[in-house]
């Protein structure tokens, strides 16, 4: 069967590709086929693809690969659909009892023996249709529908990872411990997710698995074998210590302080969020200054900044917000490099201008790479230094110098070259990629009426409030999320989802953010009110291309090499 594929845009560097209108194995194959297609074409400018039920979502570079370009690669890559095959898996499972608190309860609902339900989960063959939602966290076709069940009304606060449930007419595995409303009638030993792990998941997409039952003894050792895996790989990671030379105390930490680089690109197919800068803009232009790679670790600052002693020489620029940094007391300039001696204390007043600041210093932060970046990701708790934020008594080390130059001496950066920093009053935006689930009344209240940011936004998603845009319908079938997508639940009120957000979802999306406005958003703080302006996909790929030309006007100034 030949089906047609839909080509939605998503921002300007994302693309979603789009199989059909329902959930089946054929259309699954058709989107790793593509995958694997686009993978073997080694098309200059894709950055990394998120396969999901039945699309395949594409992120690429506008200013390598143009919009044109890229749908004429994807149509040529369809051509030759050659999906891979999945491996198998068996998946030890410890049902019932204290591994499976529920099974008793679903064998009732389900008018069934225990037993039964054992039975018919374990002969059951499933396919891993995605991953995502949590890390590693499989979405499973296949469930015999007479054991489905609704989920649980009041969700556990916390489930053990490994814990096998039904939820509906679906089972899966929680990678991790967190909070669930799935009816749990098994656990295995086996840990799905680990981020040391390289791939940090066990199962992928694409795969297929059997559940089979094991004895509380097979359990127990396979459970010990896992741990001492675990634990091998932890202690190979701190003996890999990422080294360097101590630069700065923490004196105060500040409200929200933590190490980011650009993220975790590649792991999004894992369902790893990307995490990195809510600001990339003003963190590259930081590393520039220092001489650093422009996607080098530094430290995020948001809204009250640290207190941070000095302990050796070097140079640092702050960039972003203006957080009123000072150095030993005194107004330290931002947007240009600045030489700090030992014994030297870089503070920060309060807001005056945006909420984030960045803060690189010449070598970058040191600290250890997991999945290829150092950057926090605060959910999953790796990541930065010790996967959280910065707490007084740190001690912050830094690598080696890229560059012996004097970056002190070239001075800042004019600022006619910098975006404004004030609230982002006007957003422009690219509609898609589930702007059809919209009438033209809600799209149009969407792109004519204010919004204002609610208190509880933070790095995964700012929520607003103002005039709701209904959806004609609330949910799709779970989809990729790109950077800025502004999607709207059933209550009709949106969320612009950013740097921490997860890597798929079930809202429709009415538009995206596109990316040289993703850092005047990161500047934004609650109470703050915006608008959104539509923009053209080929206007959307200007502007980006526009913002690239600055950064590299910005390095020809600095001498940046």
């Amino acid at each position: 069967m030949y089906i047609k594929p839909r080509y939605l845009p998503a921002g300007d560097q994302a693309i979603v590709v789009e199989f059909g209108n329902q959930i089946c194995i054929d259309t699954n194959r058709k989107v790793y086929g593509l995958l694997s297609a686009l993978h073997n074409r080694g098309v200059s400018g894709i950055i990394e693809m998120v396969p999901t039920y039945r699309s395949l979502l594409v992120y690429y570079q506008p200013d390598v690969l143009p919009w044109k370009l890229l749908l004429q690669e994807l149509e040529n890559a369809i051509g030759v659909l050659a999906g891979p095959e999945g491996r198998d898996w068996e998946i030890p499972t410890l049902y019932g009892g204290e591994a499976g608190p529920d099974l008793v309860e679903v064998a009732e609902y389900c008018g069934l023996k225990p037993q039964e339900i054992i039975d018919l989960h374990s002969k059951g063959e499933y396919r891993v249709y995605m991953l995502g939602f949590t890390p590693g966290y499989p979405y499973l076709g296949g469930m015999d529908h007479r054991i489905a069940v609704p989920r649980l009304k009041t969700p556990r606060t916390e489930t053990p990872a490994g814990s096998v449930g039904i939820a509906g007419n679906q089972t899966g595995i929680y990678p991790v411990t967190s909070p669930g409303g799935w009816r749990i009638i098994g656990r295995t030993p086996l840990k799905l997710f680990d981020p040391l792990r390289q791939p940090p998941v066990l199962v992928q997409s694409g795969d297929t698995i059997r559940f089979v039952p094991i004895t509380e003894e097979r359990y127990q050792q396979l459970k010990e074998a896992v741990e001492c895996e675990t634990a091998a790989l932890a202690a190979l990671h701190e003996t890999a210590d990422a080294g360097g030379t101590p630069f700065f105390e923490v004196i105060r930490p500040g409200l929200l302080t933590t190490v980011q680089d650009l993220g975790r690109v590649g792991y999004q197919a894992y369902g790893v969020p990307v995490a990195g800068a809510m600001d990339r803009f003003s963190l590259r232009i930081a590393n520039i200054l220092v001489g650093n790679p422009e996607g080098e670790a530094a430290l995020e600052i948001t809204v009250f900044g640290p207190r941070l002693e000095v302990v050796c020489d070097g140079v640092v620029a702050v960039t972003g917000g203006d957080l009123g940094a000072a150095l030993d007391g005194k107004p330290m300039p931002q947007w240009e490099a600045v030489p700090v001696k030992a014994g030297s204390v870089i503070s920060f007043a309060g807001p005056r201008q945006g909420c984030r600041s960045y803060l690189a210093v010449a070598g970058g932060i040191a600290v250890p790479e997991i999945m290829d970046s150092k950057s926090t990701y605060l959910r999953g708790k790796f990541g930065g230094l010790y996967g959280r934020q910065l707490q007084a008594g740190d001690l912050l080390r830094i690598g080696p110098p890229r560059s012996k130059k004097e970056w002190a001496k070239r001075g800042g950066i004019p600022r006619n070259l910098l975006s404004p920093l004030v609230h982002p009053g006007e957003v422009r935006v690219v509609l898609g990629p589930q702007d059809d689930y919209f009438d033209q009344e809600a799209i149009h209240t969407f792109l004519s009426s204010e919004y204002m940011i609610k208190p509880e936004s933070d790095r995964m998603g700012y929520r607003l409030e103002g005039p709701l845009v209904k959806p004609k319908e609330a949910d799709i079938i779970s989809d990729g999320i790109p950077l800025g997508a502004i999607q709207i639940p059933a209550d009709g009120s949106p969320i612009i989802l950013l740097a921490d957000r997860q890597t798929t979802g079930g809202y429709p999306k009415i538009a995206t953010v596109i990316s040289p406005d993703i850092g005047k958003l990161a500047q934004a703080k609650p109470g703050d009110r915006l608008v959104f302006r539509q923009v053209t996909m080929e206007e959307a790929n200007s502007l980006y291309c526009q913002e690239e030309k600055v950064i590299a006007r910005i390095k020809q100034l600095v001498g940046y090499v």
